[in-house]
């Protein structure tokens, strides 16, 4: 089991609706610093805002990258990746191209990820600090199959992370998933859980079954909860 404080180095306190406003960035980023949750996952566009809310904190700002699809082009994303690391960003979450996935163009994906990858550490380099990559594979979309080699072409693109799920697909994270997917990363990456968290007893299933990040907007309410069965 783990402790509060452990908990809370394993939350990415996460806002990423598309109607979010500058008031609840901030918001968001007030509580994350007061947890000292692990990251404040926002959309690229308010990393700055995350930057200026955080700084000092010792929270790391994640920004998602080709969110939620996954389907623009890899210019694109490595363009919004570097602008993220330059704006602030600590980590990035990024959506693997699915359609290239299902279509069997494995050699793709790995040039996806990795041109993504390669834009962001020559970023951090060049402000002297380091990044993570995370991959979103998308697991509901997938077949048991596809998601061992999603996870399979996310570490060879060069990423610290697969993430189960945008939370915007008809289906989030699944205990099962989170399981096959750590098997299937074999010690060579991590694995960040998230869609539909919204309970402690989800959260500790997926910590359980493998996972070392959770995605969710619920984070000080998981808190309080472990705080009040304490």
């Amino acid at each position: 089991m783990f402790t509060r404080d452990e908990l809370c180095k394993m939350i990415d306190h996460t806002l990423l609706k598309p109607w979010v406003v500058e008031s609840e960035i901030v918001k968001i980023c007030g509580e994350a610093r007061a947890f000292r949750f692990a990251a404040a996952c926002v959309n690229s566009s308010w990393v700055h805002v995350a930057a200026r809310e955080l700084e000092g904190s010792g929270v790391s700002i994640c920004a998602t990258i080709g969110f939620p699809l996954g389907a623009c082009s890899t210019a694109a994303k490595a363009a919004e990746a570097a602008e993220a690391v330059g704006s602030g960003a600590a980590e990035l979450d990024m959506v693997m191209n699915i359609g290239l996935l299902k279509g069997g163009d494995c050699a793709g994906v790995v040039r996806d990820i990795a041109a993504v990858n390669d834009a962001a550490r020559a970023r951090a380099r060049g402000l002297g600090r380091d990044v993570i990559l995370k991959v979103i594979i998308e697991a509901c979309y997938l077949t048991d199959e596809e998601k061992v080699e999603a996870c399979r072409l996310a570490v060879e693109g060069g990423a610290e992370f697969v993430k189960t799920s945008t939370g915007f697909g008809p289906s989030g994270a699944t205990v099962e998933d989170v399981r096959l997917m750590s098997r299937a990363v074999g010690g060579r990456a991590l694995v960040k859980a998230a869609g539909g968290i919204q309970t402690l007893a989800e959260a500790k299933a997926m910590i359980e079954a493998g996972a070392s990040r959770i995605g969710t907007s619920r984070g000080p309410l998981l808190v309080d909860e472990m705080s009040r069965q304490a």
